[in-house]
C-alpha cells in the first residue's frame, strides 16, 4: 500500500458527513461503534457502498483469502461489510484490499484514512500467514432447503414484532414507534474491534427494563430469517428464552434446538461441524431463578449430552460448549454481576431507549394537535426526571395519556403533577381493580398492602418474577391476582401459568415505595418503618455502577411530598402515613455529611430524591451541613437537580465541577423539536445553568471553585463570569483544569480584577492562547487585582511579558509554574521583589539556567520557598544553587530538588549549605541517586549542633544499610530535625534496627522508613 498525499483530492463523501457525525456521537462508552475498525466506511453513500461491494466480489483472491460471492454481500450494510473483510482477509489483507478498492473508486481521502488506521493498529494485528483462510464448507442443496424452511418459519414467528409490541390490554391510543438508534446498531453488533481487529464472539445488550432489548434481539432473528443480517456469516440462528433451559430437568443442546426446529435432526451433524456459523441469542435471565454453576468440572463440551439446565446454560455462556459460536445476550444491569464470571471477553452495547428527539417525536405524534403537543412537551421537558423516564416507550405512552386526561379537563399541569411520581399515582390508581367504595374498606386496603409488600420484597431481594408461594406470603388470593392481570398491573411470565411479573418494572418500583407511606392501624407503629440500611441503599450511588433501587427511592421521596401524598390517598382510597419522613431526614442528612460525593459519582442520587420531594424546608435541613460537592453534569437532568439542591447548600465552601452537557441559549420560542437540535430543552438547560451560577453570589461561605474537563459556549461562560464578578461572590480560590481554550475569554479573566476576594488562580492542562494571555497580563498588572497565588502549567508565547506584568502586581506572593518551557529567562521571576514562594517544576530547566537563577537568588530578600523539582539540573546546577544558599542574606527556608538527576557529587556542596545556612528549614532531595556516600555527607553535616534543618526528605535515593550508622548518629546528636523521610530505600533489617534504637532515645521527630 502506497502513501497518500492529503492534498491529492477533495473529500468526495460530503453528503454522508452528517451520518458519520451521528455515528461518532454514538461511539461513546458501550456503543457498538466503540473501538470499532473501519468506521470510515459509513462515509459511503448507498450507491458507493454497492460499488464497493461489486469491486470486492471482482477482487482476485489473495494468499490466505478466498473468493467472495455476490450472495454474501448483496444485502450487507457497511458494518457487515467490515466484518466480512476482516473475516475473509486475515491480518492486514483486509486493509490492503479496502485501500485498493477505494483507490479504484477515486476515494482519495478514504485511502488516507485506511493508511492511518493501519499504521495505528498494525503492531497488534496477527500476521496474515498465521491465519490462512480455510475453504468454506458449503451447504448442499437439500441442506439449504431445510435451512430455508426454518428461515420461513422464523419469518412467520417474528414478523409480527411491531404488531405485537403493544401495551398490554386494548388501549386504543397506544402506538409503537421504532427506536432509530437501535436500527443503526443492527449491522454493527459484531463490528471488529481494536486493537487486534477481531470480531467479538460474545455481545451483551444491556439496559434497564423496557428499553427494547428483547425487541432488538427478535429483530435480529427476523433479519437473519430474511437473509439480511450478516448473511456471509451465520447458517443458523436460535433465540432462547432462559426459561426454556430452566424448565426442563435435563436436556442436551441438540434437544434444545430440536424444540425450535423439529426437522433439524437430519442436518444436525453438518451444522455442528461448523459452530462458527451459529448465532445463539439468550434472553430473559431476570425471569428465571436458575443458578449458574461455578464448578468447571461440571461443565461439558458435548452438545449431545443431557445436562441439568444450569450446567447446560453455563457450558454455553462460558464457551466450554461450542466455543466458536457467536452469542448475543440481553441483560438488565442488575443481572450483570450474576453472569460476569462466566462470559469470555464480552463486548457491551448499552440500549437507552428513546432518544430526546424520539421522545419529542412520540409526543408530537400522540397529540397530533400542535398546541396540545407543545404544552405537553414543554411540561415534560421541564421535569427532566419525568422526561428521562420516557426513554422507556411504554412509560412515554403512559405519560402522554395522563397529560392528555388532565389537559382535557383544563387543569394546570404544574398543579396536577407536583413531581414525576404524581403521574404514576394518577395512572396506577386508575388501573387498580378495586375502586374506593366498591369493596369493604378493609378488603381494598389489604389488596393494596399485599401488592405493595410483594413489590417491596422483590425490590430488596432483586426478584422480578413471583410464584404462587410469593403470592400467598403477600396474602394475594387467586381472585385478586386475576384482577391485577386483567388491569395489566401484573402479567404472566410467558410459557408459565403460575409465575407472574409486574407489567413494567416501574410499576414494581412504585408500589414498593408506596408500602412505606401506607398507614397500617393494626401495627404498633402505624407505618412500615424503613431502617437505616434500607434508606442508605435507596439513596446510594455506588461509584460507576447503577443503583437498581434508585427509581424506588425517587418514588418514595416523591410520595412524601405532601401534595403528592394527598393525591395518592384520594386516588387509592387509603390512609397514608408520613412517619418515615423523619427517618429519611435524619439518615439522609447524616449519610451526605459522612460520605460527600466524589467525581466518580457524577451527581449524588440524593440530589435527585430531594428534587423529587421539592419541599424547601425538608431539602434545606438535609443539606444544611453540606460543605463540599463534586459534580459531573453530563445530562440536562443533572443540571436541573444540581441547580435546585445547591440553592439549599447554604454552608457550601468547596465546589468541584465538570460539565459535559451542552448548554446553549436559543432565541426561538417553542420551536418544533422534530426539526431542530433540541433547542427548547437547551433553552431550559441554559435557565437551569443561570440558577446554578446564582449560588456564587448568594452563598457567602463558598470560597473554592474547581472547573475541570469542561467545554462551554461563550454565552454560558459569560453567565458564570457574571456570577463570579458579582459583589456578593466571595470566592477566594479558582481553578481551571483541562478546559476548552475558548473558555478563557475576556469576561472570565476580568474576574481577577472585579472580584476583590479572589486570592488564588490555577490554570492547568489548558491551552492559553495569545489573546487570553494578553487578557491575563492586563488583569495581573491592574491595581484592583488582589491575587496572591498564581499557578500555571501552560506554554504561553512570551514569559517575559508575564514576568514584567507580575512585577507591577504588589499582592502576588506565590508563583507556581509547571510543565512549561522557560528557555533562558526563568530567572526573571526571582526579580519579582514581593514573591515569597516560587515553583518551577518540570520546566525543562538545566544546569546552564541555574547560573541566572543563582544570581537572582543572591539578591532576593523575600523568597522563602523554591521548588525546582522534575528538572534535569544535574550536579552542576545543584552546585550553582548551593553557592547562593551559602550567601549570608539568602532568606530561603524550603528547597525542593526532587528528581533533578543529582548524584553524590553534589552532596559535599549541599553539606556545606547545611553547615553555613541558618535559615534553611526544609530540604527535599528525593528520587535522586545520592546513594550511601552522598547521604553520609549530609548526615555528617547535620550532626553539628548548630544545624537549623527541620525536615529532610530522601525518598528513593538508592540508600542501603551502609549509611544507617551515620544516620543513627545524626539522629542522636541533632536536636533540630523533626521529620526525616528515607522511604523506598533498601536499608534492610540491620538498618531498621539501628534507626529504631536511635530514635527511641530521642522523642519528637518523625522518621518515615
Amino acid at each position: 500500500m502506497s502513501d497518500v498525499n492529503l492534498k491529492s483530492g477533495p473529500f468526495s463523501c460530503s453528503s454522508s458527513h452528517s451520518s458519520f457525525s451521528s455515528l461518532m456521537s454514538s461511539a461513546s462508552s458501550n456503543s457498538p461503534f466503540e473501538n470499532g475498525v473501519m468506521l470510515y466506511m459509513v462515509y459511503l453513500s448507498k450507491e458507493e457502498l454497492q460499488t464497493f461491494k461489486q469491486l470486492l466480489v471482482d477482487e482476485n483472491p489473495r494468499p490466505g483469502s478466498v473468493q467472495i460471492t455476490w450472495d454474501q454481500v448483496k444485502t450487507a450494510r457497511w458494518g457487515e461489510v467490515v466484518h466480512l473483510l476482516v473475516e475473509f482477509f486475515p491480518g492486514r489483507l483486509a486493509w490492503d484490499v479496502t485501500h485498493d478498492i477505494f483507490a479504484k473508486m477515486n476515494q482519495t481521502e478514504l485511502c488516507l484514512r485506511v493508511q492511518m488506521e493501519l499504521n495505528d493498529i498494525l503492531p497488534n494485528l496477527e500476521p496474515e500467514d498465521l491465519n490462512p483462510r480455510e475453504m468454506p464448507v458449503n451447504l448442499e442443496e437439500g441442506e439449504s432447503d431445510k435451512i430455508q424452511e426454518y428461515r420461513l418459519h422464523m419469518m412467520d414467528e417474528y414478523s409480527m414484532i411491531r404488531i405485537m409490541t403493544t401495551w398490554f390490554g386494548n388501549h386504543v391510543d397506544f402506538f409503537y414507534q421504532d427506536i432509530e438508534r437501535h436500527e443503526r446498531f443492527l449491522p454493527c453488533l459484531f463490528l471488529p474491534k481494536r486493537p487486534q481487529g477481531r470480531q467479538p464472539k460474545t455481545v451483551v445488550l444491556q439496559g434497564v427494563a423496557g428499553v427494547g432489548k428483547t425487541s432488538l434481539a427478535k429483530k435480529v432473528m427476523l433479519e437473519w430469517a430474511e437473509n439480511k443480517f450478516y448473511p456471509h456469516k451465520f447458517w443458523c440462528a436460535f433465540y432462547f428464552h432462559c426459561r426454556e433451559v430452566a424448565q426442563v430437568d435435563e436436556q442436551s443442546f441438540e434437544e434444545l434446538i430440536a424444540c425450535k426446529w423439529p426437522r433439524v435432526q437430519s442436518i444436525m451433524s453438518k451444522i455442528m461441524s461448523k459452530p462458527d456459523r451459529l448465532l445463539l441469542l439468550f434472553d430473559g435471565f431476570e425471569e428465571v431463578t436458575l443458578t449458574l454453576t461455578d464448578r468447571p468440572a461440571d461443565l461439558s463440551d458435548d452438545w449431545s449430552q443431557k445436562l441439568p439446565g444450569s450446567v447446560l446454560l453455563t457450558s454455553l455462556l462460558s464457551k466450554r460448549m461450542l466455543p466458536e459460536a457467536t452469542l448475543l445476550i440481553t441483560l438488565r444491569f442488575t443481572s450483570w454481576r450474576k453472569l460476569k464470571p462466566f462470559l469470555k471477553c464480552p463486548s457491551f452495547i448499552t440500549l437507552t431507549g428513546f432518544s430526546m428527539a424520539e421522545r419529542a417525536k412520540y409526543f408530537r405524534t400522540y397529540f397530533r394537535n400542535k398546541r396540545e403537543a407543545d404544552e405537553a412537551l414543554s411540561f415534560a421537558m421541564g421535569n427532566t426526571i419525568l422526561f428521562s423516564m420516557c426513554q422507556v416507550p411504554a412509560v412515554c405512552w403512559m405519560v402522554c395519556s395522563c397529560l392528555r386526561q388532565q389537559m382535557e379537563t383544563g387543569a394546570d399541569l404544574a398543579q396536577a403533577y407536583p413531581n414525576a411520581t404524581a403521574v404514576f399515582v394518577q395512572y396506577l390508581s386508575s388501573l387498580f381493580p378495586t375502586k374506593p367504595g366498591s369493596l369493604p374498606r378493609n378488603t381494598h386496603q389489604k389488596q393494596l398492602a399485599g401488592l405493595c409488600y410483594l413489590a417491596a420484597e422483590g425490590m430488596w431481594n432483586m426478584r422480578w418474577v413471583f410464584d404462587t408461594k410469593d403470592l400467598e406470603q403477600a396474602k394475594l388470593d387467586e381472585t385478586t391476582v386475576a384482577n391485577f392481570l386483567h388491569v395489566n398491573i401484573f402479567q404472566r411470565v410467558a410459557g408459565d401459568r403460575d409465575r407472574y411479573a409486574f407489567a413494567i418494572i416501574s410499576f414494581q418500583e412504585f408500589f414498593a415505595a408506596l408500602l412505606y407511606v401506607l398507614c397500617f392501624p393494626q401495627r404498633l407503629r402505624n407505618f412500615w418503618v424503613l431502617d437505616r440500611v434500607q434508606i442508605t441503599r435507596l439513596i446510594a450511588y455506588p461509584g460507576r455502577k447503577k443503583n437498581y433501587l434508585a427509581q424506588m427511592g425517587l418514588f418514595l421521596f416523591g410520595l412524601l411530598n405532601e401534595k403528592c401524598a394527598s393525591a395518592a390517598g384520594r386516588s387509592f382510597g387509603c390512609k397514608l402515613s408520613l412517619g418515615n419522613k423523619k427517618k429519611l431526614l435524619k439518615v439522609a442528612a447524616l449519610s451526605y455529611e459522612c460520605s460527600p460525593p466524589t467525581l466518580h459519582h457524577g451527581v449524588p442520587q440524593l440530589f435527585y430524591c430531594l428534587h423529587e420531594i421539592r419541599e424547601e424546608a425538608f431539602v434545606s435541613q438535609i443539606l444544611s451541613n453540606c460543605q463540599k460537592a463534586a459534580l459531573i453534569i453530563s445530562k440536562k437532568k443533572d443540571m436541573q437537580v444540581s441547580a435546585f439542591c445547591l440553592q439549599h447548600c447554604q454552608r457550601l465552601r468547596d465546589l468541584e465541577l465538570t460539565i459535559t452537557v451542552t448548554i446553549t441559549q436559543v432565541c426561538a420560542l417553542n420551536p418544533d423539536p422534530l426539526h431542530s437540535t433540541e433547542p427548547e430543552s437547551s433553552d431550559q438547560c441554559f435557565l437551569w445553568w443561570q440558577d446554578f451560577c446564582s449560588v456564587f453570589r448568594t452563598h457567602e461561605n463558598l470560597e473554592v471553585l474547581a472547573l475541570t474537563n469542561t467545554s462551554m459556549e461563550t454565552e454560558s461562560v459569560n453567565v458564570l463570569s457574571a456570577a463570579l464578578r458579582h459583589p456578593g461572590c466571595k470566592l477566594r480560590k479558582l481553578t481551571f483544569r483541562c478546559l476548552h481554550p475558548s473558555m478563557l475569554n475576556e469576561d472570565l479573566i476580568q474576574v481577577l480584577t472585579e472580584n476583590r476576594y479572589l486570592r488564588y488562580l490555577e490554570i492547568q492542562g489548558t491551552e492559553v492562547r495569545c489573546e487570553a494571555m494578553e487578557f491575563l497580563c492586563t488583569a495581573l498588572k491592574c491595581p484592583q487585582c488582589s491575587l496572591q497565588c498564581l499557578r500555571l502549567s501552560v506554554t504561553p508565547k512570551s514569559w517575559l511579558d508575564l514576568a514584567r506584568d507580575l512585577g507591577s502586581n504588589k499582592h502576588l506572593k506565590t508563583l507556581k509554574l509547571g510543565s512549561s518551557y522557560l528557555e533562558t529567562f526563568g530567572a526573571c521571576y526571582l526579580s519579582v521583589a514581593q514573591l515569597e514562594r516560587l515553583s518551577l517544576e518540570n520546566c525543562d530547566l538545566t544546569s546552564l539556567m541555574c547560573k541566572s537563577l543563582t544570581s537572582s537568588l543572591k539578591s532576593n530578600e523575600t523568597l522563602t520557598h523554591l521548588s525546582l523539582a522534575e528538572n534535569a539540573l544535574e550536579d552542576e546546577g545543584a552546585k550553582e544553587l548551593c553557592s547562593a544558599l551559602r550567601h549570608s542574606t539568602c532568606p530561603l527556608q524550603r528547597l525542593v530538588l526532587r528528581n533533578c538527576a543529582l548524584t553524590a557529587d553534589c552532596c559535599q556542596d549541599m553539606a556545606s549549605v547545611l553547615d553555613k545556612n541558618k535559615t534553611l528549614r526544609s530540604l527535599d532531595l528525593g528520587f535522586n541517586s545520592l546513594k550511601d556516600d552522598g547521604a553520609i555527607l549530609l548526615f555528617e553535616a547535620l550532626t553539628k549542633p548548630k544545624s537549623g534543618l527541620q525536615i529532610l526528605e530522601l525518598e528513593q535515593c538508592l540508600l542501603t544499610s551502609d549509611c544507617c550508622p551515620a544516620m543513627a548518629s545524626m539522629l542522636l546528636h541533632n536536636q533540630s530535625l523533626r521529620y526525616l523521610d528515607v522511604s523506598k530505600n533498601d536499608i534492610g533489617l540491620r538498618g531498621t534496627v539501628l534507626l529504631r534504637e536511635a530514635f527511641q532515645q530521642r522523642k519528637g521527630e518523625k522518621v518515615v522508613l
